[in-house]
């Protein structure tokens, strides 16, 4: 049993490193005998066993992270289509068009220019979250140890992520001051099916951290972030993200960066009523 568990937590780790590999490297050519070579699996079963971890084949999860990082940047940049098909990995604009219209049934020039196409769930707007203007702050890289979670993100076990995170800390003495409480969210619910949105739990960590099974150690990226604070339940953030969006980016000519946004969580929301919780919210610009 020790044997086949072991194997599980070592399985979870590589499989870790393709899956961040893949997404810090959107914009190349991803060579799945790479891949292989990268996580130490046999070229033979690479692609079985990275199914049977994402639920999908992995050329179609590379296909579909690109395309949905395409739709962001369509509906929320003003980057050409070109520079956009490039910036996913795609060397003409009409290998980025055709697969496109296979997840979406809509070219790429046809959903920019219809700001009224949904692609999955319409904009939540709402004028009474009062979100005021973000402070623009320069952060310092940060270490971090993570869990990733699968599915929607009403539904997903955090307590026990974060329960998982602590009980690594607790047993490897890595305990320290300032030690934050972090959520990355990859992918948009209104272009990502429920089943497959991505997250990662993480907990910033000031002593140095080695990966074990399914924890990962990364780096959340430095430089400039627009940092928005929003104190309320978090059955709302998805109303404050299409605010941040669909209001305040288009207005405040900032441009995003090549990275994603994460919250960081002020209160525990076990111990802090829903209309007291404090969410930082860090959205990367250039």
């Amino acid at each position: 049993m020790e044997q086949r568990e072991s194997t599980r937590e070592d399985y979870l780790k590589r499989v870790n490193i393709v899956i961040e590999y893949i997404n810090d490297h959107l914009d190349r050519d991803i060579d799945l005998e790479r891949l292989a070579e990268i996580a130490n699996f046999s070229k033979w079963h690479f692609q079985h066993i990275m199914k049977a971890y994402l639920g999908e084949p992995i050329g179609t999860y590379i296909i579909r992270v690109r395309v949905e990082v395409a739709a962001k940047l369509l509906r929320y940049s003003n980057m050409t289509i070109s520079d956009i098909a490039y910036k996913v990995g795609y060397d003409v604009p009409s290998s980025l068009s055709k697969a496109f219209r296979l997840f979406y049934q809509i070219s790429p020039n046809e959903y920019r220019n219809n700001k009224n196409h949904v692609i999955m769930k319409p904009l939540q707007l709402n004028e009474n979250l009062n979100l005021k203007a973000p402070k623009v702050l320069t952060l310092e890289p940060k270490q971090v140890i993570y869990l990733k979670l699968t599915g929607d993100y009403q539904s997903l076990d955090f307590a026990g992520a974060w329960g998982k995170l602590w009980q690594y800390v607790k047993e490897n003495k890595l305990f320290s001051a300032g030690i934050e409480h972090i959520g990355i969210y990859y992918d948009d619910p209104k272009v990502t099916e429920a089943d497959k949105l991505r997250t990662d739990v993480c907990l910033i960590l000031r002593k140095k951290a080695e990966p074990k099974g399914e924890i990962g150690v990364k780096t959340i990226e430095g430089g400039k972030y627009a940092m928005f604070l929003y104190q309320g339940s978090y059955d709302n953030l998805a109303a404050v993200y299409d605010t941040i969006y669909a209001k305040w980016l288009p207005e405040s000519g900032e441009k995003l960066r090549n990275y994603h946004c994460f919250e960081k969580y002020a209160n525990d929301p076990e111990t802090t009523p829903p209309e007291k919780l404090k969410t930082e919210i860090y959205v990367p610009i250039e």
